[in-house]
């Protein structure tokens, strides 16, 4: 039905669209504020870059920043949002290992191609999974972990945040490569598997090295690899998977600036500059750092190779894991 606010919109967005015509013309993108949508609540992981980016671009582009929390299905919801939004420029999208790889890799009905419906800008961090077990268990290496494993099938008890999320495939992932098979058991999020395993009630859990730093530091926890090509600053003295045994177990998580695809190129290299210049200041690097996160300047055609590495390999996995989330 068409109402006197449909036509407002309309009218609107016809405006909007010439204005962006102008402005792509006269290369003096942005004109008004731009809009990034944040697939989860206010404080959650995906909000921390986001609000990296709030503070870095408006001084760069002389517009402010508004950021839209679109919670739900996973981060689903959020990216078919940013998906079907104008191609102009003033949606973004905060993707995440999970909206860009994992969901889409393992469910049919995402929703959203995260290849062919996005236009990739930049990478704004990077961190990684990290293996912890209770301290007091007897497992003090991979090797220790993965022979107990392989003799006893399905005994040890793996906490993740749901089939098919990122903590899953990590741990199947994980099992592939070494062989092994445990029960995964799930929970609403990072922080209640590690309470789990505080409790004594699992065994271990894969999670992201941000989230468990506190309590590794505090001894609650015991790390025995990163799954990361490097080791981490916060815990030189954790293994990466490969130089705990294991290659070929890379699990990182990623957070990054999209658009919807068919934004103009000029747009996404002016955004991309933006960004690389803004993080690369020591206050920014500081702050990434301290979270067990790191962050390089990089472009949009290595962030779309990085998207679409991840998305395969986590296709590959659920499917030899027999993964699927409907």
């Amino acid at each position: 039905m068409i109402t006197r606010r449909n036509l407002t919109v309309a009218a609107a967005a016809l405006a909007s669209g010439a204005a962006w015509r102008t402005a792509a013309r006269a290369e003096d993108y942005p004109v008004r504020p731009i809009t990034i949508i944040v697939p989860a609540a206010a404080g959650s992981p995906s909000d921390f870059p986001a609000r990296l980016a709030s503070q870095i671009l408006p001084p760069l582009l002389g517009q402010p920043i508004v950021i839209e929390y679109r919670p739900g299905a996973a981060g689903a919801i959020g990216a078919r949002a940013a998906a079907a939004a104008a191609p102009d420029g003033y949606t973004l999208f905060i993707g995440n290992s999970s909206t860009l790889a994992a969901i889409p890799a393992v469910s049919a009905h995402a929703g959203y191609d995260p290849v062919k419906d996005f236009a990739p800008i930049v990478e704004i961090m990077r961190s990684f999974q990290i293996l912890v077990v209770d301290p007091a268990s007897p497992w003090k290496s991979v090797a220790e972990l993965v022979a107990y494993a392989k003799e006893n099938p399905g005994k040890l008890n793996c906490g993740n945040t749901g089939t098919g999320g990122l903590p899953d495939l990590a741990a199947q992932l994980f099992m592939i490569r070494t062989g092994t098979k445990m029960t995964g058991v799930s929970y609403r999020g990072g922080n209640q598997s590690a309470t789990a395993i505080l409790g004594h009630v699992i065994d271990l859990t894969f999670e992201t090295g941000a989230s468990l730093a506190p309590l590794i530091r505090a001894g609650k926890l015991r790390a025995l690899a990163v799954q990361n090509d490097e080791r981490s600053p916060l815990f030189p003295d954790v293994p990466t998977m490969a130089e705990a045994g294991v290659p070929n177990c890379l699990a990182q998580t990623f957070f990054g600036l999209v658009a919807p695809a068919a934004t103009p190129a000029a747009v996404v290299t002016r955004i991309n500059a933006a960004v690389n210049e803004g993080m690369r200041a020591p206050a920014m690097q500081h702050l990434v750092t301290n979270i067990s996160s790191s962050s390089k300047p990089n472009t949009p055609a290595e962030f779309a190779r990085f998207i679409a590495e991840n998305y395969r390999k986590w296709a590959d996995v659920g499917r030899t894991a027999h993964i699927t989330v409907d």
